[in-house]
């Protein structure tokens, strides 16, 4: 009887049902399939960063091109490769242009920064002077340990890449528009059935419409607060005027968090350069009041309810596209996470991810796409849909 007692415990422990032992392996599987993605894309950045980049460009214009191939001047009507050749060589034109301004700006800032380093040094070490003479001289004594040379040949590296990068860009884009004719074909290939190809490509249409209108607001409401910042620090006769609008303008697409970033950074061009810290003082006031006015107020009413994501969400993402591909992660972030709580919407497994990305715990509200996969679409929706995502004609 004790020998039974003591084996029935240990065999009873080592007899895992078959469910669990599948669980279990389902678990740890999971987990190095996200460790090996994460090196990937971490591996990979500057390539994905681009592809990214151009999928996002490509989408942007696809429906442009739809509209202007199916238009008439008398008998003739623009051919669809003439309409996305000409989208290419705008988009490239644009890119070079951008990227060409970024890089003048940077050179302007960098080779003029050195000279403001003892100026920025001090200032930033009287903005402690309250607590006392003491803490001030620390301050200072700190601050100047910081090798500022050193990040500024770090940032005039970084800046060197943004050439390549968008040539790179470029490349994908011409790519992508190349491949528009035929995605329909092989998405029905590759499903094996017209009905699902069709939902998936009214998937991909509504994560495509989401992320356009996101992305249209975001560059009207982050021009205009950029061209704000530019009159304001003009009109105080500023230095960098221009950088500092073309930084609120690029850091203004990063949700939450980069409009304060750049009002920082103005309010610290300005302390640096104007005598009078009440000046400063102004110019934070109303560069926080143009962020507030036309990122609280103006933005949500153009945007409406097209994104309906969590402001805890949109945080975490900040965070781990950050921690992955650095800035341009963060910019990124927003577009990702909308493919990810579309998708997920319709994956009845992953859906609760979905909810939870949600602001109100509805991912999800465009009829068509909520049907059964086997049920054709209407004819109007499948075809708008469809149409928006591949781009065919």
């Amino acid at each position: 009887m004790s020998d039974k007692s003591n084996v029935a415990p240990s065999s009873g422990i080592a007899r895992l049902s078959f469910n669990e032992k599948f669980r279990l392996q389902t678990w740890l599987m999971g987990i190095i399939a996200f460790a090996v993605v994460l090196f990937l894309l971490v591996q990979a950045r500057f390539i994905l960063i681009a592809l990214a980049i151009a999928i996002i460009l490509f989408s942007l214009t696809s429906d442009a091109i739809n509209s202007i191939s199916r238009l008439r001047i008398g008998q003739f009507r623009i051919a669809n490769w003439l309409a996305s050749i000409v989208a290419v060589i705008l988009i490239a034109s644009g890119l070079l242009t951008l990227a060409g301004l970024v890089i003048s700006q940077i050179n302007t800032v960098l080779t003029t920064t050195l000279s403001y380093t003892d100026d920025a040094q001090r200032a930033v070490a009287q903005m402690f002077s309250w607590m006392g003479e003491d803490v001030e001289q620390s301050v200072l004594q700190t601050v100047r340990t910081i090798e500022v040379s050193g990040y500024l040949r770090s940032a005039a590296g970084q800046a060197g890449t943004i050439l390549s990068q968008v040539v790179l860009i470029i490349l994908f884009v011409g790519f992508l528009f190349l491949e528009r004719v035929w995605f329909g074909t092989k998405l029905e290939t590759l499903m094996g059935d017209k009905a699902q190809a069709r939902r998936v490509s009214a998937i991909i249409g509504s994560i495509i419409r989401r992320v356009n209108r996101y992305l249209l607001v975001k560059a009207l409401i982050s021009s205009a607060t950029g061209v704000a910042v530019f009159l304001l620090l003009s009109v105080f006769d500023i230095q960098f005027a221009v950088a500092m609008g073309l930084l609120t303008f690029v850091l203004n697409f990063i949700p939450s968090v980069g409009s304060i970033i750049a009002t920082l950074i103005v309010t610290l061009v300005a302390y640096i350069q104007t005598p009078e810290p009440q000046t400063a003082v102004l110019i934070f006031v109303l560069t926080g009041m143009i962020q507030f006015i036309l990122g609280n107020v103006i933005d949500p009413m153009l945007m409406g309810k097209t994104l309906r994501l969590s402001a805890f969400g949109i945080i975490i993402s900040l965070a781990f596209w950050g921690a992955v591909w650095g800035v341009p992660g963060m910019f990124l972030a927003v577009p990702f996470m909308v493919a990810v709580m579309i998708v997920c919407s319709h994956i009845p497994a992953a859906r609760p991810v979905a909810i939870l990305l949600s602001r109100e715990g509805l991912p999800e509200e465009e009829f068509p796409l909520m049907q059964d996969p086997h049920t054709p679409l209407p004819e109007g929706n499948a075809d708008r849909s469809y149409g928006h995502a591949v781009g065919a004609e």
